[in-house]
């Protein structure tokens, strides 16, 4: 088979420990999955069914332990918002896959960033549009190196924490997730089938806010190592 122009090359993610790289095949996020950030985005955080958006692959831009991305400030945009979120990394696909036994399908763990243009999507969302625009640009999904499952810990009750310029902006620990990891897929599943190589952004809690070129972001996750990114021109 040959085609027009070069097949777009695939996003690998580097795993810890192995020489293999996870290939990303779908990003899917999970939307005000944290009851203190629904609040500070002005919603009503009682427990609704989660809802999600996508990224496109190439979105995912992976960096390895130790190194600091440069990540270039976006166009048509002047509030550039962080979120920091726990990324669950799909092994084993599957449909209507039962809460019980969702866990298993998970490869592993990350830290990421979910880059947000703030106020392109608050533009979306009084218009009734979709997102988009506001979560979907390239280059918004920074993410570490994915911690094979069994050597992540306690993921499920994880402190998670981000800082801008070294002040604490976000903190706050997995166990506040409305909708645990396991949920999570175990709902997604029943309306996409979930394969390897799919991510799962999972949520951010609350203190998001803008930045701006030149502010060093420092994210964490217990357990699964710091995320380091600078904001370019």
């Amino acid at each position: 088979m040959s085609y027009l122009f070069p097949p777009a090359p695939v996003v690998g993610v580097p795993i810890v420990g192995s020489a293999d790289r996870f290939p990303v095949r779908r990003v899917y996020c999970v939307g005000r999955n944290y009851a203190a950030h629904a609040r500070e985005m002005g919603f009503d955080p009682d427990r609704e069914p989660p809802f999600f958006f996508c990224k496109p692959a190439d979105a995912v831009i992976p960096v390895q332990d130790g190194e600091e991305l440069l990540l270039p400030y976006p166009r048509e945009t002047h509030n550039y918002h962080y979120e920091i979120e726990l990324v669950a990394a799909i092994g084993t696909g599957g449909s209507d896959i039962p809460v019980e036994n969702a866990l298993s399908h998970v490869f592993g763990y990350a830290t990421g960033l979910d880059m947000t243009r703030r106020d392109l999507q608050m533009q979306m969302r009084e218009m009734g549009r979709p997102w988009e625009i506001g979560k979907a640009f390239d280059q918004s999904a920074p993410i570490g190196p994915l911690h094979p499952a069994a050597h992540s810990g306690a993921i499920t009750q994880a402190e998670l924490w981000l800082q801008v310029n070294g002040e604490d902006r976000q903190r706050s620990s997995t166990a506040a997730l409305i909708w645990s990891v396991a949920e999570t897929v175990a709902y997604l599943s029943r309306f996409f089938a979930l394969q390897p190589g799919d991510l799962i952004f999972t949520g951010t809690p609350e203190g998001v806010g803008a930045v701006v070129p030149g502010d060093l972001m420092v994210g964490g996750i217990a357990g699964l190592g710091e995320l380091k990114v600078r904001v370019g021109a």
